[in-house]
């Protein structure tokens, strides 16, 4: 029989998911709108140079700057989620990140204020990366905590499932603009629309997250006074380990750096000789997204019953491998075999990562250190990938030979260390909540675990446990 307190917080479980799925998407729509400018306009107005080359990689160097902050703000904010609740800080990161957002819109190019122009866009990215960090610990975090038992992995991947889907509404804005606007326009005043669209981010993501309750298990630790006063000092002393562990496997990143970024300046800028139309390259990171939000709940489920670490591997391993086709199509000028390969690396293979880590982190971690030790090895792990456009444009820049080769190699190589770094880690699909994050806990027998999993998807058993 489903009492009033199970369908309570089944209820409650539902409003967190959608709540993390809706906020991440918003929130990431910002973030990668920035991306897909820095690729495709950035470099024409912010950093005018008479080297084609220079102008590519200093717009690229302002996408990874934004991570440079992430760090800094998953010590602030997963501080803030560990202390004064995973609710909480999820609004201050959607109010930064929507203010920020709004401000490029509005920015002066370089033509206008000269060296004023890139100063103001680098600190109004730094702002964005800060608010940036705390969001996916955060929101996973809540999703998890609030999840029924046994379906951790599925309602967590909602989390994904949204950044997945702010990217395709960053590149979809993008596609009318560029296919439509005259050139002139577009580079004028039409790349504004998208930051200034973020207004609705700000009204939007208050109205939704303000309808969840704080989770169980931060309550909890309330009741029992053990709300720690430093989170992230307990975190490294006592999760040191699956930190580092989690700084290898979030060097992941590096497949969606190569799919929308580097990507996306190989393809399209004059100096590389490729020549994609703008518009039709932006139809590659909306397929591959779109495929992606089908898959992810599906790989979440999967995660529920063959464990966490599987999927993870295998989609790191392959997504690598398949980068160098990837690169390959595109400097062959073959359109259809770059979305082909776009969407089995991107919209399929490198899910098997994507949809997992939500959960798969912040299980690793007890929930009194849980958004800090989560925050702070992420953002560290995201922050190296970064810079990698960067480096991939210094190290194959325009006219040199082997450009697939080259960058393909170093993200084939960076895929296999984040699954080495799976391949340690202990598996945690059928541990209590109450029990993550220590080392000895025993998992729950396989037969007791499928049958309390089979009574929460029921709703006969939906608190989390």
């Amino acid at each position: 029989m489903v009492t009033t307190r199970a369908m309570h917080h089944m209820s409650q479980s539902r409003k967190a998911a959608a709540s993390g799925w809706i906020g991440s998407a918003l929130e990431y729509y910002d973030f990668f709108i920035y991306a897909t400018a820095a690729s495709l306009i950035f470099p024409q107005i912010f950093f005018p140079s008479d080297n084609p080359t220079v102008a590519i990689v200093a717009s690229l160097a302002t996408y990874g700057v934004g991570y440079v902050a992430r760090p800094i703000g998953a010590f602030v904010l997963g501080h803030w989620g560990d202390t004064h609740g995973r609710k909480t800080v999820l609004i201050v990161c959607m109010f930064l990140m929507g203010i920020s957002t709004m401000a490029v819109g509005i920015l002066p190019t370089y033509q206008q204020v000269g060296i004023l122009a890139p100063i103001l866009l680098v600190i109004l990215r730094l702002v964005q990366g800060f608010a940036v960090a705390g969001e996916i610990s955060g929101a996973s975090s809540m999703i998890l905590e609030h999840a029924p038992f046994g379906r951790r992995g599925f309602y967590a991947s909602f989390a994904l499932q949204g950044v997945q889907a702010g990217q395709i509404l960053a590149a979809a804005v993008f596609l009318p603009l560029a296919a439509y606007m005259p050139t002139d326009a577009f580079n004028s005043w039409g790349w504004r629309i998208p930051f200034l669209l973020s207004f609705f981010v700000i009204v939007a993501g208050y109205i939704i997250r303000r309808e969840v309750d704080e989770t169980p298990a931060f309550a909890r630790e309330g009741e029992l006074g053990e709300t720690p006063r430093a989170p992230i000092v307990q975190a490294i002393k006592l999760s040191w380990r699956d930190m580092l562990r989690v700084i290898c496997m979030a060097l992941m990143n590096v497949i969606p750096v190569v799919a929308t970024i580097f990507g996306a300046a190989y393809a399209v800028q004059p100096a590389y000789g490729i020549g994609f139309a703008k518009d039709v390259y932006l139809w590659i990171p909306v397929l591959g997204n779109m495929l992606a939000v089908f898959v992810i709940p599906f790989v979440g489920h999967l995660s529920d019953k063959v464990g966490r670490k599987p999927p993870i591997i295998v989609g790191a391993l392959l997504s690598g491998l398949l980068a160098f086709g990837y690169l390959y199509a595109i400097s062959i000028r073959n359109v259809p075999l770059a979305i082909l390969l776009s969407l089995l690396m991107w919209g399929v293979v490198y899910q098997g990562y994507n949809a997992i880590f939500p959960s798969f982190y912040p299980e690793l971690f007890p929930t009194r250190t849980r958004v800090s030790a989560m925050a702070i090895s992420q953002n560290i792990g995201t922050t190296i990938t970064a810079l990698l456009p960067a480096l991939f444009a210094t190290v194959a820049p325009p006219g040199s030979a082997n450009i697939p080769l080259t960058v393909g190699a170093i993200a084939f190589g960076i895929t296999i260390i984040a699954a080495l770094a799976a391949v340690t880690a202990r598996e945690t699909y059928r541990i209590n909540i109450e029990d993550l994050g220590n080392p000895e806990a025993v998992p729950m027998a396989r037969a007791d675990y499928e049958r309390q999993r089979a009574g929460a998807a029921s709703g006969a058993a939906a608190v989390p446990t």
